[in-house]
């Protein structure tokens, strides 16, 4: 029976065992609050000893646990969707290869060994990223390789400046006298990852990717690693003046920028990219504010409904003839229902509905955000951006969902593929049950109970509804193609960092390498080197043939001189 499995339905099986296995030894070290350090010493020199460290503790084993859970569900869905790949068993395994990378980067506690998941990351998902190959794909892949390569070297920084400490592992860490500095790499390091601004167009870039990957990458692994980064300094970096606030405010900015841009893109899988985006900004919030195990909560339940979200929008694509652009469907509930029931858990999930999984995470961080005392501003800020989910998950769901035809009609042959519907099914499951088991979980760290106002209370959901309403109100049902004006596309191109972070860079690259070229190869390297030297001994050469003619000359008219000279004595 195993013989005739694919390799992607092989690596599936093993993820999914594997997480099952782990299951009832996350719940004990959970239900016993221990945690467990494994150290190798490898090499020691005078006080500095390099070790090999393995941590084993609730936020491990459970983070571990997720990412094999979502892993597994999205190798299912790749027996099918990839199916018609010639390379399937050589994409299994970059991805198994990006599954042990993230799961490096969970147990190890120590920074040098932290680098193996880390790098590994960043170099899996430059090749997944420019997997179909083409030069759309080379660019992006380029891009996020390259925004990757900044949070690798302030991890190298990091590991350089703790030198002084004697110690590389993440749970003892003490202050110092260049404590900030430390605390400025990692946190640039976590920034990088989890893109937020100015470091944010790597990922809607990302998207060339194959939908599996998406699906991966954006739910649990490669984005999510800079926010865990920060969970495990968290203790260190909050004795650091300054971290939290800045922190914040970068996060709120990111995660406006990411609510009002997805309002403007047309591309379905870029919209859940900028959704990501904003949940991204959402934990980064909550680490601002001093909540570290409330942003792996909502890491956790966002992990679940944003690969559901993703592997039905891969089911759309695969079924609308590779159309990714939401303005060329609809009417896709009668086409697909499972598909798209799953899609609208998934998306009421994102938005905050109560008592799905999204909500008992994310709704208690914009309660806390009222309760700490944070600026005005800010506040503002946070509810609008959560306003503008709702706007955008309507606008997803009411162009491709319940508008009118737009495209030829597809046969729901995929309906009854068995691969993709128990893929979907499971992590349907998860979207709404995770929330509410884990919220059991996750409130014991943080056991302070606070009281609001029933108006403060119920703002929540009052800005959510408001964020329905007028997305309903001014959705354009024309699609007519407009004079993109100068809102819009400063809007649309995420502030302008798009344009920004690719195309300056290139220019002044190529600017440089062409003035370069012209002064230095075409330049003093040709007038010094090849084309001088000939010159000049060409030069020298035919001066020397010039005097020697000239001489000639004379000798010939001394010797005539001389003869006439003689022959008159």
């Amino acid at each position: 029976m195993f013989t005739k499995l694919k390799s992607s339905s092989i690596s599936s099986l093993f993820l999914l065992s594997y997480s099952i296995l782990l299951l009832p030894m996350t719940i004990m070290f959970i239900m016993s609050e221990q945690s467990i350090i494994l150290e190798w010493s490898i090499i020691q020199m005078s006080s500095c000893i390099m070790t090999f460290m393995i941590i084993l503790d609730p936020v491990s084993l459970s983070f571990s646990n997720v990412v094999c859970l979502i892993s597994g569900c999205v190798m299912m869905f790749s027996s099918s969707y990839m199916s018609h790949d010639p390379f399937l068993k050589r994409f299994t395994w970059l991805v198994m290869l990006f599954v042990l990378s993230m799961n490096l980067l969970v147990f190890i506690p120590s920074l040098p060994a932290l680098l193996l998941g880390w790098d590994g990351l960043g170099i899996v998902s430059f090749v997944l990223v420019i997997y179909y190959q083409n030069m759309k794909s080379l660019g992006a892949g380029m891009l996020t390789i390259l925004a990757n390569r900044i949070g690798d070297v302030m991890i190298l920084i990091s590991i350089g400046l703790l030198v002084l400490q004697g110690h590389w592992s993440i749970i003892f860490m003490w202050d110092f006298h260049l404590m900030g500095w430390v605390g400025l790499a990692i946190t640039l390091a976590a920034m990088t990852k989890s893109a937020q601004i100015p470091f944010s167009s790597w990922l809607p870039a990302a998207m060339a990717a194959p939908t599996p990957v998406s699906a991966l990458v954006h739910s649990s692994t490669l984005v999510t690693a800079g926010i865990f980064l920060i969970i495990r300094f968290f203790p260190f970096l909050e004795t650091i003046p300054g971290f939290q606030t800045t922190l914040l405010f970068f996060s709120v900015l990111t995660l406006l920028m990411a609510g009002i841009g997805a309002n403007y893109e047309n591309d379905l899988k870029k919209i859940i990219a900028l959704s990501t985006l904003s949940q991204l900004g959402v934990m980064m919030m909550s680490l601002g504010m001093g909540m570290p195990y409330l942003a792996l909560f909502h890491l956790y339940t966002h992990a679940l409904f944003k690969a559901l979200l993703f592997l039905c929008a891969g089911m759309i694509i695969h079924n609308s003839a590779n159309t990714q652009d939401i303005r060329h469907m609809g009417l896709l509930f009668s086409q697909a229902p499972l598909t798209i029931s799953c899609m609208n858990i998934a998306n009421l999930s994102l938005c905050g509905a109560p008592f799905l999984s999204g909500f008992y995470s994310k709704d208690l961080i914009l309660e806390i955000s009222l309760n700490n005392p944070t600026n005005f501003l800010m506040i503002l800020l946070i509810f609008l951006a959560t306003g503008m989910t709702a706007a955008y998950s309507f606008r997803l769901s009411f162009c491709s969902i319940w508008s009118y035809m737009k495209n030829s009609a597809y046969h729901s042959k995929e309906e009854f593929d068995p691969y993709v519907n128990w893929a979907v099914t499971i992590l349907t499951i998860a979207a709404i049950v995770a929330g509410f088991m884990l919220q059991n979980i996750f409130l014991d760290f943080n056991p302070t109970p606070f009281v609001l106002p029933t108006y403060l209370k119920s703002l929540t959901m009052t800005v959510i509804f408001l964020g329905l309403f007028i997305a309903f109100m001014s959705w354009d049902t024309s699609y007519q193609e407009k004079n993109m004006n100068k809102i819009k596309f400063f809007f649309s191109t995420m502030w302008f960092l798009a344009p920004i972070s690719s195309q300056p860079m290139t220019k002044f690259s190529m600017l440089m390498g062409t003035n370069l070229m012209k002064s230095i190869d075409m330049g003093w390297l040709e007038i010094l080197g090849g084309q001088g030297s000939a010159f000049l001994m060409s030069n020298i050469s035919s001066m020397n043939q010039k005097i020697q003619i000239k001489t000639f000359n004379f000798f010939v008219m001394l010797i005539l001189f001389s003869l006439m000279i003689f022959s008159q004595l």
